[in-house]
């Protein structure tokens, strides 16, 4: 675990089995039956679930973690959250979490104020919160300066937002904290692109689970295993 001072699915994770034989009837009542086939697991994928091979390409070969967000839609503010392990086998699906991403939903080219979320594979390296750090691997930047006021689109009570976040390496840089203002893409192209903990309602352009999912997540995430987030509605995903 590192700490910063500055301020600023093998789907197979539900082992799926062939279901092939259903007993031979015995010839005899002296003869035994014969044992049915031994069971077989399901290959598991090789390639992460949903992803068609243009996105599939853009996942680093190093690449040993995923967490996928696919939204319900290309106009939703509503997705789900998987994270996969690359094990010997292919990959495994570790968690299965609803979320909320941006209130107008995706886009190609996100650009500051368009409420959409970046489509695309973007690498995770840092995190921070207003909250002490849960156990993460990750450098975590414990500050005070994340917070969120105000209230959401629907209404909903922004407090308590930050007080746990993953930063999406999407036009920023990477290894400095979540808070680092960096646009190497411009500012016009927005930034600040976080997971974090949600609101109960569409984000600006991040993507917000549960408190207790954030946790989890930040202990599972391992800088070792080269960490990416894949993120877009499912059809775009899907080419």
């Amino acid at each position: 675990m590192i700490t910063r001072s500055t301020p600023v699915a093998l789907l197979a994770a539900s082992v799926l089995l062939t279901g092939c034989g259903s007993g031979a009837v015995a010839t005899s009542d002296a003869e035994p039956r014969t044992p049915p086939p031994a069971r077989s697991l399901e290959a598991a994928p090789r390639r992460l679930p949903g992803l068609g091979a243009r996105t599939w390409a853009k996942v680093p070969s190093r690449t040993r973690q995923a967490v996928v967000v696919t939204g319900r839609g290309r106009n939703s503010p509503r997705s789900t959250v998987v994270l996969y392990e690359r094990t010997a086998a292919g990959w495994k699906a570790e968690a299965n979490w609803p979320a909320h991403n941006a209130l107008k939903g995706w886009t190609d080219h996100h650009m500051v104020g368009d409420l959409r979320s970046p489509i695309g594979v973007f690498t995770l390296t840092d995190a921070g919160g207003r909250r002490a750090d849960p156990g993460t691997r990750l450098p975590y930047d414990r500050s005070d300066g994340f917070i969120a006021p105000g209230t959401g689109f629907e209404g909903e009570p922004l407090a308590g937002a930050f007080d746990y976040v993953i930063a999406i390496n999407y036009n920023r840089r990477p290894g400095t904290s979540p808070l680092d203002r960096t646009r190497p893409l411009g500012a016009d192209r927005g930034g600040g692109i976080w997971l974090h903990v949600d609101h109960g309602g569409p984000t600006h352009g991040c993507v917000g689970i549960a408190e207790n999912h954030m946790r989890e997540l930040l202990r599972a995430l391992d800088p070792g295993r080269h960490p990416v987030v894949v993120m877009g509605d499912a059809r775009s995903l899907s080419r």
